[in-house]
This record gives structure tokens, sequence and C-alpha cells, in this order.
């Protein structure tokens, strides 16, 4: 579904590299979680897979068509973005807001207004609820699941998702994960997500790729990273969700021996 080779970025000439020669393979209906720091190219790769940042070198393949012989703006059409900042058209409806690719893609009135319909339902905002108001009149958590409505509408099997639940609170977030993993699983969605959660990342992925100072220092499933990191740093950051676990686990056995005490 896409494939990577040898892909390189440089934002000064070639001084630097933001993402240094990765090369990777994601499988139809898998979801990709690339994670690693702030800086390590986690961003920087995504985009140049929808073109909004060219690669310096190397080729990208969605389908098996390198997307630079592709049209910019049709390959953006087709592939889902779903961002932290939302990026809602604040003077849309949450309805227009959703339209939006299906109208550009010449879609007849009535499969867009039952796209629209179905795909707010699938993501827990009713049309008859949601569909006429404004993002203003949304919480976070509501306009975020406007946001993936939108990179859904037009059936895309392509989603690209940038820390999509980063802003949210801890509640809302946890929902619309779960919510999001059984929309990919029943839409059989391949998907790359980045995000510099762990626990996320183990949740929701597939497989790992994990990035530090743009390259790819493993990738595989969380069992194969847990059991067997190829590196330092994929160890330390693997095992960061275990170690906040047992210090929860810890906290809950002294309340446990408090209680009985009392």
């Amino acid at each position: 579904m896409i494939e990577l080779k040898n892909v390189r970025k440089s934002y000064d000439g070639g001084k630097t590299f933001a993402v240094s020669d990765i090369s990777l393979r994601v499988k139809r209906g898998e979801l990709l979680g690339l994670i690693g720091e702030s800086g390590c190219g986690k961003t920087s790769t995504l985009k140049m897979i929808n073109r909004l940042e060219e690669p310096t070198s190397g080729d990208i393949l969605v389908n098996g068509v390198n997307v630079r012989l592709q049209n910019a703006e049709q390959l953006r059409r087709n592939i889902g973005y779903v961002f932290q900042g939302i990026g809602l058209f604040p003077h849309y409806t949450v309805a227009e807001n959703v339209c939006t690719v299906p109208k550009l893609l010449g879609w007849s009135p009535k499969k867009v207004l039952d796209r629209c319909r179905m795909i707010l339902e699938m993501v827990g905002l009713p049309a008859t609820q949601f569909a006429d108001r404004f993002p203003s009149q949304l919480s976070g958590g509501q306009q975020q699941r406007v946001g993936v409505a939108r990179a859904l509408a037009a059936q895309p099997e392509l989603v690209l998702m940038d820390e999509p639940f980063g802003a949210l609170d801890p509640i809302t977030r946890s929902d619309l994960q779960e919510e999001f993993k059984s929309i990919q699983r029943k839409l059989e969605l391949t998907v790359i997500m980045v995000t510099h959660d762990m626990t996320e990342a183990l949740l929701m992925a597939d497989r790992l790729a994990v990035m530090q100072q743009g390259e790819v220092l493993q990738i595989g499933p969380s069992t194969e990273l847990l059991h067997k990191p190829s590196d330092p740093y994929v160890q330390k950051l693997i095992e960061m969700p275990k170690r906040r676990a047992d210090r929860v686990e810890k906290i809950l056995g002294a309340d446990v021996q408090l209680g009985t005490e009392i």
C-alpha cells in the first residue's frame, strides 16, 4: 500500500537532514505508529507522503505509484489527513466541513449528503443534532470528531494522522482512540499515525516505527520491540509505559493497604 525507499529530507540544501534514508512498507489495512521525541522527523516523514513536503531524494509509492508522478492536489484529496490543530473552517457548518472534499471530487449532492450523514453517525455526531452547528459551538472533543469525519468523508484508503488526540483531555482522548481504532478495523483503513505518546502507540498501532534524529531505529510489532529492542533508545522508549503502570500499581497497592489498616 505505502512504500518509502531511501527517503531523505533536508531543509537547508543538504547540510543537515530532518529525515535520513528511511525505507519502510505499510501493508493495506495496517495502522503504523511513528514514534519518537520532538524533532526526530516524524511529521516531515508524514507530510512527504501526501506531498505537503517534497522529498530531497528517494521515492514514496502509494499503491505502487510514485507520489511525485501524481498531481499533488488530487493526491491529497484521496488521502485522509487528521492533525492536532483540527483546522476546521470556522465559517462552515459541521456538514459543510465534512463535505468539503467529496464536493471537490464532484460527487452528486445526494451522495455527498448520504455520506455526510453516515460518517457523522460513525464518529458519534448524529447529523440531526450536529450537522448545522458551527465549530465554535462544539467542544474540543467534538471538533476533533469532525476532523476525523472530514478525513474519512471521501472514502480514502489511506489516512495520515499527526498527533490527532494530543490536545484532548484524558477521558475524551481514550474514547476517541478506541472509536477510531474500531472504525479503522471496520473500514480496513491503512493508517500512519505520528505520536510521541508511547501508551497511545502501543494501544492503537499494529506495528511501531521508532525514530531518532531522522532515522528509523527499529520497526515491528510492539511485542517484538518490548522483548527484542535493537537499540538502547528503543528500549528506554518502549519501557516507559510499563514503568508508569508499575508506579500506578504501587500507588493502588498502598491505597488498599491503607484502607485495610483503617
